[in-house]
């Protein structure tokens, strides 16, 4: 009588280290093998904004008309705020120049305002092995940059029209969105993940946006503020990518290199850490969520 035993053989996976995340081409890999899906999923935050109102896709520029006016009448008639670049400055010019670097903050206000939230909002996924839940960031921000692009159409229709002018710098934009790109990415990572184990994280990040918004010159220039606070101010990489929105659109200059360069270094430092722990992280959310 012969007995037969079965033996099961049991293949550990070793976890990957977070070094291994850390490398910008693990991430660039990870995320391009998703694209189809990335896109997918950018196409439905788009649309979903506005889904079910009557007008749908056109609050995605009436939304833009409408605040332009109320800032204009606000800063330029009211506070009578101005840039000060030049003596003849209009109202226009203000709300124009404004504009510029409330769409850059917007960017970054949505993709932290939503971070939060996107991880345990989506319970169906996280149950989901196979599910890149590393994308779901990038999809927010990708109708972000979507929203941001139609309002930045917007304003250059409006300087065509009512400033009569065009500048050539325009070609630096995408260089002004770089560093954007990577603090949106980084934070919303880090948020996302911190989201599942810290609940009240996301009005923590509320509060912190509008303090943000404060300490970001949108709506006055760095230089109006003390010495002191100017290089407060300015450890902001946010200041950075604003005054850069605003000087190639509006006022025909390249963006101002040595901050350009700090403001990417450090967004990129972001991004590769907040997708480090992000990816670091995500085995755990299943048991959380």
């Amino acid at each position: 009588m012969q007995h037969h035993m079965n033996s099961t053989v049991v293949i550990t996976h070793k976890p990957e280290s977070i070094l291994q995340y850390a490398n910008p081409l693990h991430m660039a890999r990870n995320l391009w093998s998703h694209r189809d899906l990335l896109r997918q999923f950018t196409q439905r935050e788009v649309l979903g904004r506005y889904k079910g109102s009557y007008l749908g896709i056109l609050w995605s520029f009436l939304t833009p008309f409408l605040m332009l006016a109320v800032y204009t009448f606000v800063f330029s008639v009211v506070f009578r705020a101005r840039w000060g670049n030049s003596p003849s400055e209009s109202r226009v010019e203000f709300a124009l120049t404004l504009f510029c670097g409330l769409i850059a903050f917007n960017v970054f206000s949505e993709c932290v305002s939503r971070a939060p939230g996107l991880i345990v909002g989506n319970p169906n996924y996280v149950k989901k092995v196979v599910f890149p839940l590393e994308i779901l960031p990038v999809s927010v921000l990708g109708a972000a940059l979507i929203q941001s692009l139609i309002n930045l159409v917007i304003v250059v229709v409006g300087i065509l029209i009512l400033m009569r002018t065009f500048s050539w710098t325009l070609v630096y934009l995408p260089l002004a969105y770089l560093p954007l790109v990577g603090l949106c990415l980084g934070s919303g990572w880090f948020l996302a993940s911190l989201g599942v184990f810290i609940r009240d994280i996301g009005y923590v990040v509320g509060v912190a946006v509008q303090v943000l918004f404060f300490m970001t010159p949108i709506f006055y220039p760095i230089s109006a503020v003390p010495p002191f606070f100017q290089l407060v101010l300015r450890l902001n990489p946010l200041s950075a990518v604003v005054e850069d929105f605003r000087r190639v659109m509006m006022w025909g200059q390249p963006p101002d290199w040595p901050w350009w360069g700090a403001a990417t270094i450090v967004s990129v430092l972001v991004m590769v850490a907040g997708y480090a722990w992000f990816m670091k992280l995500k085995r755990a959310f299943a048991d959380v969520v």
